[in-house]
């Protein structure tokens, strides 16, 4: 099997010959960290870490085409530092968002998820009506460059690929969330659920206007979404705020999607996602990520409870992987034999591994992830 054929074989509960090797991906302190560890300066950290435990990485027969579809806002707005202090600075990102970081960083560190970066929201970009009237200028389907110029190409490259290829949105919460901030978003749906409901209908179609350009001429492995909307014990917004607000875009998306034989639709959430994992079921999402432990998800459960309607990605605690030996050992172990009896998971570090998971407690779980997968 080629990766294509084996990520989708395993996130559609099929017969891979084996499971994508995916242990999770270091953020910049955690490399950092690593060099110090024994990982050696100036190599690829993932290609030396199968060359550590003996995995042979596979070659791609074709060539790694990227769509090249660009979905963010167009123009974005100038990153900049507005003030200084002793000890952070007060920054606009490029989403138009006024906030404090620490000094440590860049303000460019907040348009790449490359490391951890706290910060304290001051102004969102959308606070009225008329705020909303000019965002809306920046999702034009149309503009310039949001399509390369040699977009048919491509996707005449992509048909015959060997490599996963699809394409990832922000969900309609995490969006509103980024015009109008948290509280914002929250107040508003009580305050003036149809300023909400326009806001969604219009992110709604730029995403089904975009998308559709995308499969009627490639058809691709999955469909992402980003909708970050949970705290460590509860949602964010109730069972019923999600189906009235968020469900219908997800429906409409998931019928443009299936119709064009995307077979994966992935779900993205931190925190705990148990209360909203039957409605996005119901609207035809089958695979979600990246199932963290520490905020009482119980994968192992959660298979009992919803069968092969749901496959997952990740669900390793980081926490376990951390304190390496026996406790990673029985963490692995406790999670990855009981779904691969039904298949439909690729095990993970449940989210972005930490500066506290050493180098040689990740090679020791790596190497254990690797056997279990059917990579040694």
């Amino acid at each position: 099997m080629n990766p294509r054929d084996r990520y989708i074989e395993t996130l559609t509960f099929g017969t891979p010959d084996k499971v994508p090797f995916h242990p999770g991906g270091p953020r910049e302190s955690t490399r950092k960290a690593w060099r110090t560890q024994g990982l050696p300066e100036g190599v690829d950290w993932f290609a030396y870490l199968c060359e550590t435990i003996g995995v042979e990485q596979e070659k791609l027969q074709t060539e790694a085409v990227r769509l090249g579809v660009e979905t963010l806002m167009m123009p974005q707005f100038e990153e900049k530092v507005i003030e200084r202090k002793a000890d952070s600075q007060i920054v606009q990102d490029w989403k138009g968002n006024i906030c404090e970081i620490s000094n440590e960083f860049d303000v460019t560190y907040l348009r790449y998820p490359k490391d951890f970066v706290t910060r304290r929201w001051i102004k969102c970009p959308v606070e009225n009506r008329d705020d909303w009237e000019a965002m809306k200028k920046r999702y034009d389907p149309d503009e310039p460059g949001r399509f390369p110029d040699d977009f048919a190409e491509r996707c005449d490259k992509l048909r015959g690929r060997d490599h996963v290829c699809g394409i990832a949105w922000s969900g309609p919460f995490w969006q509103l969330r980024e015009w109008c901030g948290f509280e914002g978003l929250c107040m508003l749906m009580i305050q003036d659920p149809d300023f909400v409901h326009d806001m969604i209908d219009f992110w709604c179609e730029f995403v089904l206007t975009v998308t559709e350009r995308v499969v009627e001429r490639v058809r691709l492995d999955y469909f992402h979404i980003s909708e970050d909307m949970a705290y460590k014990a509860h949602s964010m917004i109730s069972p019923a705020m999600t189906r009235e607000f968020l469900q219908p875009a997800y429906e409409k998306w998931i019928k443009l999607v299936k119709a064009h034989g995307v077979p994966v639709v992935d779900m993205d959430s931190d925190g705990f996602i148990g209360e909203l994992m039957p409605i996005w079921i119901e609207s035809g999402i089958n695979v979600c990520d990246p199932i963290e432990v520490a905020a009482h998800n119980d994968i192992v459960e959660y298979r009992r409870t919803f069968g092969k309607t749901i496959a997952y990605r990740g669900g390793i605690d980081k926490r376990a992987l951390a304190k390496g030996g026996g406790v990673m050992r029985e963490e692995v172990m406790r999670v990855v034999p009981p779904l691969f009896e039904d298949g439909g998971f690729i095990p993970s570090c449940d989210h972005g591994v930490p500066s506290d998971i050493s180098w040689p407690n990740f090679v020791e779980y790596a190497r254990l992830l690797a056997e279990l997968c059917g990579w040694l």
